[in-house]
């Protein structure tokens, strides 16, 4: 099928929407790390969709939060470059009938770009169709919406209805990227983030965010298995025990639960090997930020 229409489209909200799970079931595979912790995205993803004659670019961005430190600064700074210069907005919502901070910057910035934008309402799975309304009501006093979508990202429900929608954004001309490619990100950069959800995943409270990996290795034997080599960082010493766990147990358990979703990504076996390293507050540490992936493109 020969690509007519191609755009790019950001998917931006406050953290913990869906934004990610949204991206996921857009593509059909996992490019986007998530978790049920607020501020699993730090970079904005580039995800590509190929559908009829329409190719469509989403960025998948980090939730807008207030900046605590300086990876944080850099987070909000992605979200609000990843409007600018871009074909369509989907704002994606929670099904509650009151407009938040989060929500009211991003419209206030949708407005001042006269950007077409798409209200979706996400999780529709987890309350009753007469309270849509409301959140819908809510919203459109807010602003006008070129159109308003309720779906639910973790099953599915109303994703291709939200494509053929946003087909229409979609200005003619041809394909940004080739038929092949689902994501901007280098394969090294998604192994370092499946890493990192799995921390998100099976450790508690703050230390997860005060985690960052790099893959150190990352290369192919001549029968495909690849070696990967990977050095968690976290923020204090206590943390680094609490990570690697008695007897390292911890720091297998991770270590096991990424290796099967790099091996689906990278579509063979991996050789995956981990340590935890000590970097006292990284996240406020420009160098390291940077060192770490997250750099301005």
């Amino acid at each position: 099928m020969e690509i007519k229409k191609s755009g790019m489209i950001s998917i931006v909200g406050r953290p913990n929407v869906g934004k990610s799970t949204l991206t996921n079931a857009l593509v059909g595979e996992k490019i986007a790390i998530v978790s049920n912790k607020p501020q699993t995205t730090r970079n904005r993803i580039c995800a590509v969709v190929n559908r009829n004659d329409c190719q469509y670019v989403f960025l998948d961005t980090p939730g807008l939060h207030r900046a605590r430190t300086k990876l944080g600064d850099y987070m909000v700074n992605v979200v609000k470059q990843s409007v600018a210069d871009v074909d369509a907005i989907l704002l994606l919502v929670e099904p509650i009938p009151h407009i938040g901070g989060p929500e009211a910057e991003l419209i206030g910035r949708i407005k001042q770009l006269g950007v077409p934008s798409v209200l979706v309402i996400n999780k529709i799975d987890t309350v009753e169709k007469e309270q849509l309304l409301a959140v819908m009501q809510a919203y459109g006093q807010a602003h006008d919406f070129n159109a308003i979508l309720p779906i639910s990202a973790k099953n599915g429900e109303g994703v291709d209805e939200l494509l053929d929608l946003l087909a229409e954004f979609l200005p003619e001309g041809p394909q940004l990227f080739p038929e092949d490619m689902i994501t901007d990100q280098p394969e090294r950069q998604v192994c370092a983030e499946i890493i990192r959800e799995k921390l998100l995943l099976c450790l508690d409270k703050e230390i997860p965010h005060g985690t960052a990996v790099e893959v150190t290795r990352f290369s192919e034997r001549d029968n495909e298995i690849i070696d990967l080599d990977a050095t968690i960082y976290c923020e204090k010493a206590s943390h680094k025990g609490i990570i690697i766990g008695k007897g390292g147990a911890m720091l297998k358990k991770v270590s096991t639960l990424a290796r099967t979703d790099i091996e689906a990504f990278m579509g063979t076996k991996v050789f995956l090997q981990t340590w935890v390293k000590v970097k006292e507050n990284w996240r406020d540490n420009i160098n390291l930020i940077h060192n770490f992936g997250y750099k301005d493109e």
